[in-house]
């Protein structure tokens, strides 16, 4: 087990200081504030832990779906926004009222989104193939984010034959952004493959004037002391890694400073952050039942690993209460201890997949007369 932290610990995000330099990546459905609060309990308010993804034609239009996800708990500090849109106005427009109306501490624009929902229609990792249209949106938030920070996420490229990392990274130092993260994979590969950590270090000597973040195949806290030695990068963002394993942001503490006590929890301490999970999701939507119901996506990640017979495990899966949910939870082996591989990967893992796009995006990487109107959602989250 790897004790050692790399010499570079601290990294600034603005006037932020994010040590040790750990961030939750934005997931849909995923990092809301329950979630967050997790996370953020178990790595002792050290690190960084941002929203899901937020639509700033559905922010400006004051969506009530996405009202409630801009929400932060207030004990949240830094609050940190990601922000979605293919629109420079309406991207400006999210960000001022961002401002004005004191909604975050902190904005992170979204180019790395595979999902063809969202690069159908130029968003996400389809966006930064288009040049002149990402500078106008970073130009856009820049300019109206008077002194919060703005950062962007992105990938590779929408393919192995359309990389456009390198090009992105300077257009950013070029439009102001304070920091860039990566993910080492092409739009193409969605969550397949092996994520290109030399990616990630080309990247870094590219735009030595800025922090670079390095994303992908952060599986255990080693993992990422070893992204960071390899690459040189500043700091790591971890998405999957935590899925059903919100404590994993505690070991990454313990990791950054030099400590290898990390978490091994039994199913029975498993079982409690389920419930406390699933009551957290309650008391944010208003609703038990409902917070039961949408924390069932999380039970296959909990239990990864532990010996769960598949009845149990459907039965876990159409809970509605939180009695219900501790009932099932009673009837397992608890005594189980943490199982050997249960650290490996997690979530989505497809990859080699067709990049649906608009007709004719790849004809010419500097007309960006094909986005349409409509290439704003109208609802956040994904």
């Amino acid at each position: 087990m790897t004790t050692l932290a790399p010499a570079a610990t601290t990294l600034r995000i603005g006037p932020h200081t994010v040590q040790p330099p750990v961030v939750l990546a934005p997931m849909a459905g995923i990092t809301n504030a329950p979630f967050r609060t997790l996370c953020r309990e178990f790595s002792g308010g050290k690190g960084l832990f941002v929203s899901e993804m937020i639509t700033t034609r559905a922010l400006v239009e004051r969506n009530e779906k996405t009202m409630q996800l801009i929400h932060f708990d207030e004990t949240e500090t830094p609050r940190s926004i990601q922000l979605y849109g293919v629109d420079p106005v309406t991207v400006g427009k999210a960000v001022r009222m961002i401002v004005d109306e004191d909604l975050a501490d902190h904005i992170d624009l979204n180019f790395g989104c595979p999902v063809p929902k969202v690069t159908r229609k130029g968003g996400g990792s389809a966006l930064p193939y288009k040049r002149p249209l990402l500078r106008a949106i970073l130009n856009e938030a820049v300019s109206n984010a008077g002194d919060l920070p703005v950062t962007m996420k992105m990938r590779k490229g929408i393919d192995d034959d359309h990389i456009t990392y390198l090009d992105a990274g300077r257009i950013a130092v070029d439009e102001g952004i304070t920091a860039i993260a990566l993910h080492g994979r092409t739009a193409a590969q969605h969550y397949g493959g092996t994520a290109d950590w030399d990616a990630i270090a080309r990247l870094k000597e590219h735009v030595p004037e800025i922090p670079v973040l390095g994303n992908g195949d952060i599986w255990s806290a080693d993992d990422a002391l070893r992204m960071v030695r390899e690459t040189g990068c500043d700091g790591v963002v971890v998405g999957r890694g935590c899925l059903g394993r919100p404590w994993l942001f505690g070991d990454l503490v313990a990791a950054f400073e030099g400590r290898g006590d990390y978490a091994r929890p039994t199913l029975r301490e498993v079982a409690q952050v389920m419930l406390r999970h699933a009551a957290l999701l309650g008391e944010w939507i208003g609703d038990e039942s409902r917070g039961v119901i949408d924390f069932r996506k999380h039970v296959a990640w909990y239990l990864k690993g532990f010996s769960v017979g598949s009845e149990m495990r459907r039965k876990l899966a159409v809970t509605s209460s939180l009695d219900e949910l501790s009932a099932q939870l009673s009837g397992l082996d608890l005594d189980q201890a943490w199982p050997e591989g249960a650290d490996g990967p997690r979530g989505r893992t497809s990859g080699n997949n067709r990049v649906v796009l608009p007709d004719g995006w790849l004809k010419d990487p500097y007309d960006c007369a094909g986005v349409a109107a409509d290439a704003e959602l109208d609802t956040s989250g994904g």
